[in-house]
């Protein structure tokens, strides 16, 4: 396992990598991790470092200590309005969705606003059980923001997502499931290692360069027509079979193995 400090200024985030899984930790427990947009800048740093590493083939988020994240820092709460002040400098909250590898998110407490938002750019969610999550945004006199009110109607639908909105209620991990705001609940102490789990099934068993062609797909066929997104999806199988994944993939089956496949070769992260 290595571990690496995010720069010279105090480490918020820590960045580690074990096999082909690097994990990502918001690391300000004695602030629950409350959002700091150099926290943000450290934590995005890291996802474009995990996406640059061929060895790397999924990324787990979570928080350190009892919470994930309660959203932004009350103590920077009137610097909002400032440019960035919520972001992670000149990258927008809804980043990771063009980090080309599978993000999965292990949600061990409460999480909230912005700390909600993150959640929600990953891919997969596990959460702990009893883990209060919020939108929390009304309540402060803001609106939908950082791609919340893009991101939350495509996984809720629009009647829940307004209800989560404009409420900003508390709802249990077990609800968010019902829900569809996360995939798992697990019991708190095993909610790390079970997203570590997923992650590494996915980096040993499917193909990076699939993983992150399908990431793509979803993201983007879920504001094309059906036709549009049946053209498209055709020409990226064409493509696909004329990678040397398809006859590694077959060939692994068939000798009853563990796959081969080539690393994801580097590349920029799609804002």
């Amino acid at each position: 396992m290595t571990m690496e400090p995010a720069g010279p200024e105090v480490a918020m985030v820590r960045y580690e990598v074990e096999g082909s899984v690097a994990t990502i930790t918001l690391d300000r427990p004695e602030r629950h991790n409350a959002w700091t947009s150099r926290m943000g800048e450290q934590y995005f740093d890291h996802l474009e470092r995990a996406a640059a590493d061929p060895d790397v083939r999924a990324i787990v988020v979570t928080g350190a200590g009892r919470s994930f994240c309660p959203g932004l820092d009350m103590g920077g709460l009137a610097d909002v309005a400032s440019a960035g002040a919520a972001e992670g400098g000149t990258r927008p909250q809804t980043f990771p969705l063009g980090i080309p590898k599978p993000i999965v998110c292990a949600i061990n407490g409460a999480c909230a606003g912005i700390g909600l938002s993150l959640a929600l750019m990953c891919d997969i969610r596990f959460a702990a059980a009893g883990a209060k999550l919020t939108t929390a945004f009304a309540r402060r006199g803001l609106v939908a923001e950082h791609g919340t009110s893009w991101l939350l109607p495509r996984l809720v639908g629009t009647a829940r997502a307004l209800d989560l909105l404009l409420s900003a209620r508390v709802v249990l991990a077990e609800e968010a499931r019902e829900l569809g705001l996360v995939n798992f609940v697990v019991p708190r102490e095993e909610v790390l290692a079970a997203a570590q789990a997923y992650a590494r099934d996915l980096a040993a068993h499917a193909s990076p360069t699939s993983m992150s062609v399908i990431k793509r797909q979803v993201l983007r066929h879920v504001d094309l027509s059906l036709d549009e997104a049946m053209a498209e999806s055709n020409a990226l199988m064409a493509e696909s079979l004329r990678r040397p994944d398809v006859a590694e993939g077959v060939a692994s089956f068939v000798e009853r193995r563990p796959p081969r496949f080539a690393p994801l070769p580097p590349e920029p992260a799609v804002e």
